[in-house]
């Protein structure tokens, strides 16, 4: 069941490493607040800066510290297709319940090389696979054309996390793929509007801090109470625009500093906020009523 309310985890370091402990507690924290899975190792989570050691790790505390109680669905995406594949292998040896692999970035190849590098990370390991269709950050696209020839092709391939930005795409696939396919949001702020057309939930960003809002929200749609879910989806939406005023996971992990959840510290390239958007975030935190105005 990769369906839901998924957190792109972010992760926590101290003293130049993984913090174990601190990551335990933001899995913790997710269970509590009604998170239906997690994904370690995303974007958000600052795998491109993780050292393969710490990749693996990272996987392995989450698998551990979740227990089976929700899905863990392990990023495991690269631009060489060997790389995946060991990466993939990996998370299924250490017991994730699925893989997201995000298309190759810098390399831009064709839909062909797309279509033959998905397929060999597939084949590589028997767990269930999402894409994860981010043109904005890999340069490329992954057409309805390729995704559906590879639902139809490899059995594990069984969804895509759609953060193209572009919904008529995202309703393309759904409809060539069938009900059967997952689609999930790859982005907070087109969650419902994804699942108007048969998408099956979101892996937000905006969960790290309001885990329980994105899970009520997505529960009270599928339950068929539109109303409260884009009641809900109303009261976010200044605070995930605030979450993106920077590159991801920048301000998230801001805020989940500012909240007491984890260390803010980030890795090179990435650095911390300019001053006027740490204010505009605090701010946007303060005006949902998850921070206190007498907080730093």
């Amino acid at each position: 069941m990769l369906k839901g309310s998924i957190v792109a985890i972010v992760t926590p370091f101290k003293n130049n490493g993984i913090d174990e402990k601190n990551l335990r507690e933001l899995v913790e924290f997710q269970i509590a607040n009604g998170t239906s899975g997690i994904v370690p190792c995303g974007t958000t989570g600052e795998s491109p800066t993780l050292t393969h050691k710490e990749h693996d790790q990272v996987i392995e505390i989450t698998v551990d510290a979740v227990a089976g109680r929700i899905p863990v669905i392990a990023g495991t995406g690269s631009n060489s297709t060997a790389e995946a594949i060991e990466l993939t292998k990996h998370a299924a040896k250490a017991g994730a319940d699925g893989a997201l692999v995000v298309t190759p970035y810098y390399n831009k190849p064709t839909q062909k090389g797309l279509y033959l590098h998905f397929k060999a990370v597939a084949d590589s390991a028997q767990i269930p696979i999402i894409l994860y269709n981010i043109e904005g950050r890999t340069a490329r696209n992954i057409e309805t054309e390729t995704v559906a020839r590879l639902f139809k092709d490899c059995e594990n391939i069984v969804g895509v996390k759609e953060a193209s930005g572009n919904l008529t795409q995202a309703r393309a696939v759904k409809q060539a793929c069938g009900e059967d396919f997952i689609l999930l949001s790859g982005d907070d702020a087109f969650t419902l509007e994804m699942m108007e057309f048969g998408g099956e939930g979101v892996i937000s960003v905006a969960a790290n801090i309001v885990p329980a809002d994105i899970a009520a929200m997505v529960e009270a749609f599928n339950n068929g109470d539109k109303k409260r879910a884009y009641a809900i989806n109303e009261r976010l939406k200044p605070l995930i625009k605030a979450l993106f005023i920077e590159t991801n996971p920048i301000p998230v992990k801001k805020a989940a500093e500012m909240l007491g959840l984890c260390s803010g510290s980030l890795r090179l390239p990435l650095c911390d906020m300019d001053k006027a958007n740490e204010a505009e975030l605090k701010e946007a935190l303060e005006a949902y009523g998850i921070l206190s105005t007498t907080k730093g």
